[in-house]
């Protein structure tokens, strides 16, 4: 009965899952998420979003189908594709809203079973990486998702922060979030780490610069590397288009290519 239950979670096809968290809001977990999807995508690997910000689910946005719909089939919710080639599949309850503006005023317990239902009734099928992407904190969905997720092949966490020592100083809880639920954290991300000029490409440190990395030095983590901010990164995301493929020579762009890369050595000694 047991196995049984287990092949009805419909993970059984997801070889690694990887949790993008933060303990503050508006650092850019969601782009993060969404860039390092396309890059494991370039990279020839399947991916899937499961968007569990269940009161600001911007993937949908990002990858600009926000107009699509879930539909059913045998063995639950089919997720929404983002291409025709099925290489990236999205989970979001903004496909599931009547109306885009709808506000989801929930408590705990209704998010908690939307967060489970997204984890066992979601047709997932093969895919190399399922990224999880968190709202901002510690609290009932984050411990949720952990919990439902543990029994599959989590294989870590990404902390995300930008330079500033109040974002650090949230993130630093964070990392004592995964202490505590024996979550394994892969690195932290720098994001927003300088304003790069469109005219001349000069790098700015508007926020300041290497709070992540100094972070990431006294946790004795991974420091996987500084995003700039990056107007044509913005644009991409507004548009929903594909960063990594239309703005190669972006200083993004070897940022996010480089953090990408760093996640696949860190599983290529790990699943078949």
């Amino acid at each position: 009965m047991e196995e049984a239950a287990e092949e009805r979670t419909n993970l059984s096809g997801v070889r690694h899952i990887l949790l993008v968290l933060s303990g503050k809001g508006g650092v850019g977990k969601s782009t993060i998420s969404t860039q390092l999807a396309l890059a494991l995508r370039h990279s020839g690997r399947r991916v899937g979003i499961m968007d569990v910000d269940l009161c600001g689910p911007s993937i949908p946005r990002m990858f600009r189908v926000q107009d699509s719909d879930v539909h059913q089939c045998d063995s639950g919710w089919v997720p929404v594709y983002v291409d025709q080639d099925k290489s990236i599949s999205l989970m979001s309850i903004g496909f599931l809203l009547e109306k885009p503006d709808d506000a989801v005023v929930w408590r705990g317990p209704k998010k908690n079973a939307l967060i489970k239902q997204f984890v066992t009734d979601v047709a997932w099928g093969d895919l190399d990486f399922l990224i999880v992407d968190t709202p901002p904190g510690t609290s009932d969905e984050h411990i949720s998702t952990v919990e439902a997720l543990r029994p599959h092949k989590l294989l870590g966490a990404v902390l995300v922060t930008t330079p500033q020592a109040v974002s650090v100083g949230d993130v630093r809880r964070e990392l004592t979030f995964c202490k505590k639920t024996g979550l394994r954290v892969l690195g932290i991300v720098e994001n927003m780490s300088g304003f790069v000029c469109p005219h001349c490409s000069e790098c700015t440190n508007i926020f300041s610069k290497g709070g992540g990395e100094e972070l990431a030095r006294h946790a004795g983590v991974p420091f996987l590397g500084c995003v700039p901010l990056d107007p044509q990164l913005s644009q991409s995301l507004e548009e929903g288009r594909d960063f990594i493929q239309d703005f190669p020579k972006s200083p993004a762009f070897p940022a996010l290519a480089c953090i990408a890369q760093q996640i696949l050595d860190g599983t290529s000694q790990q699943s078949p």
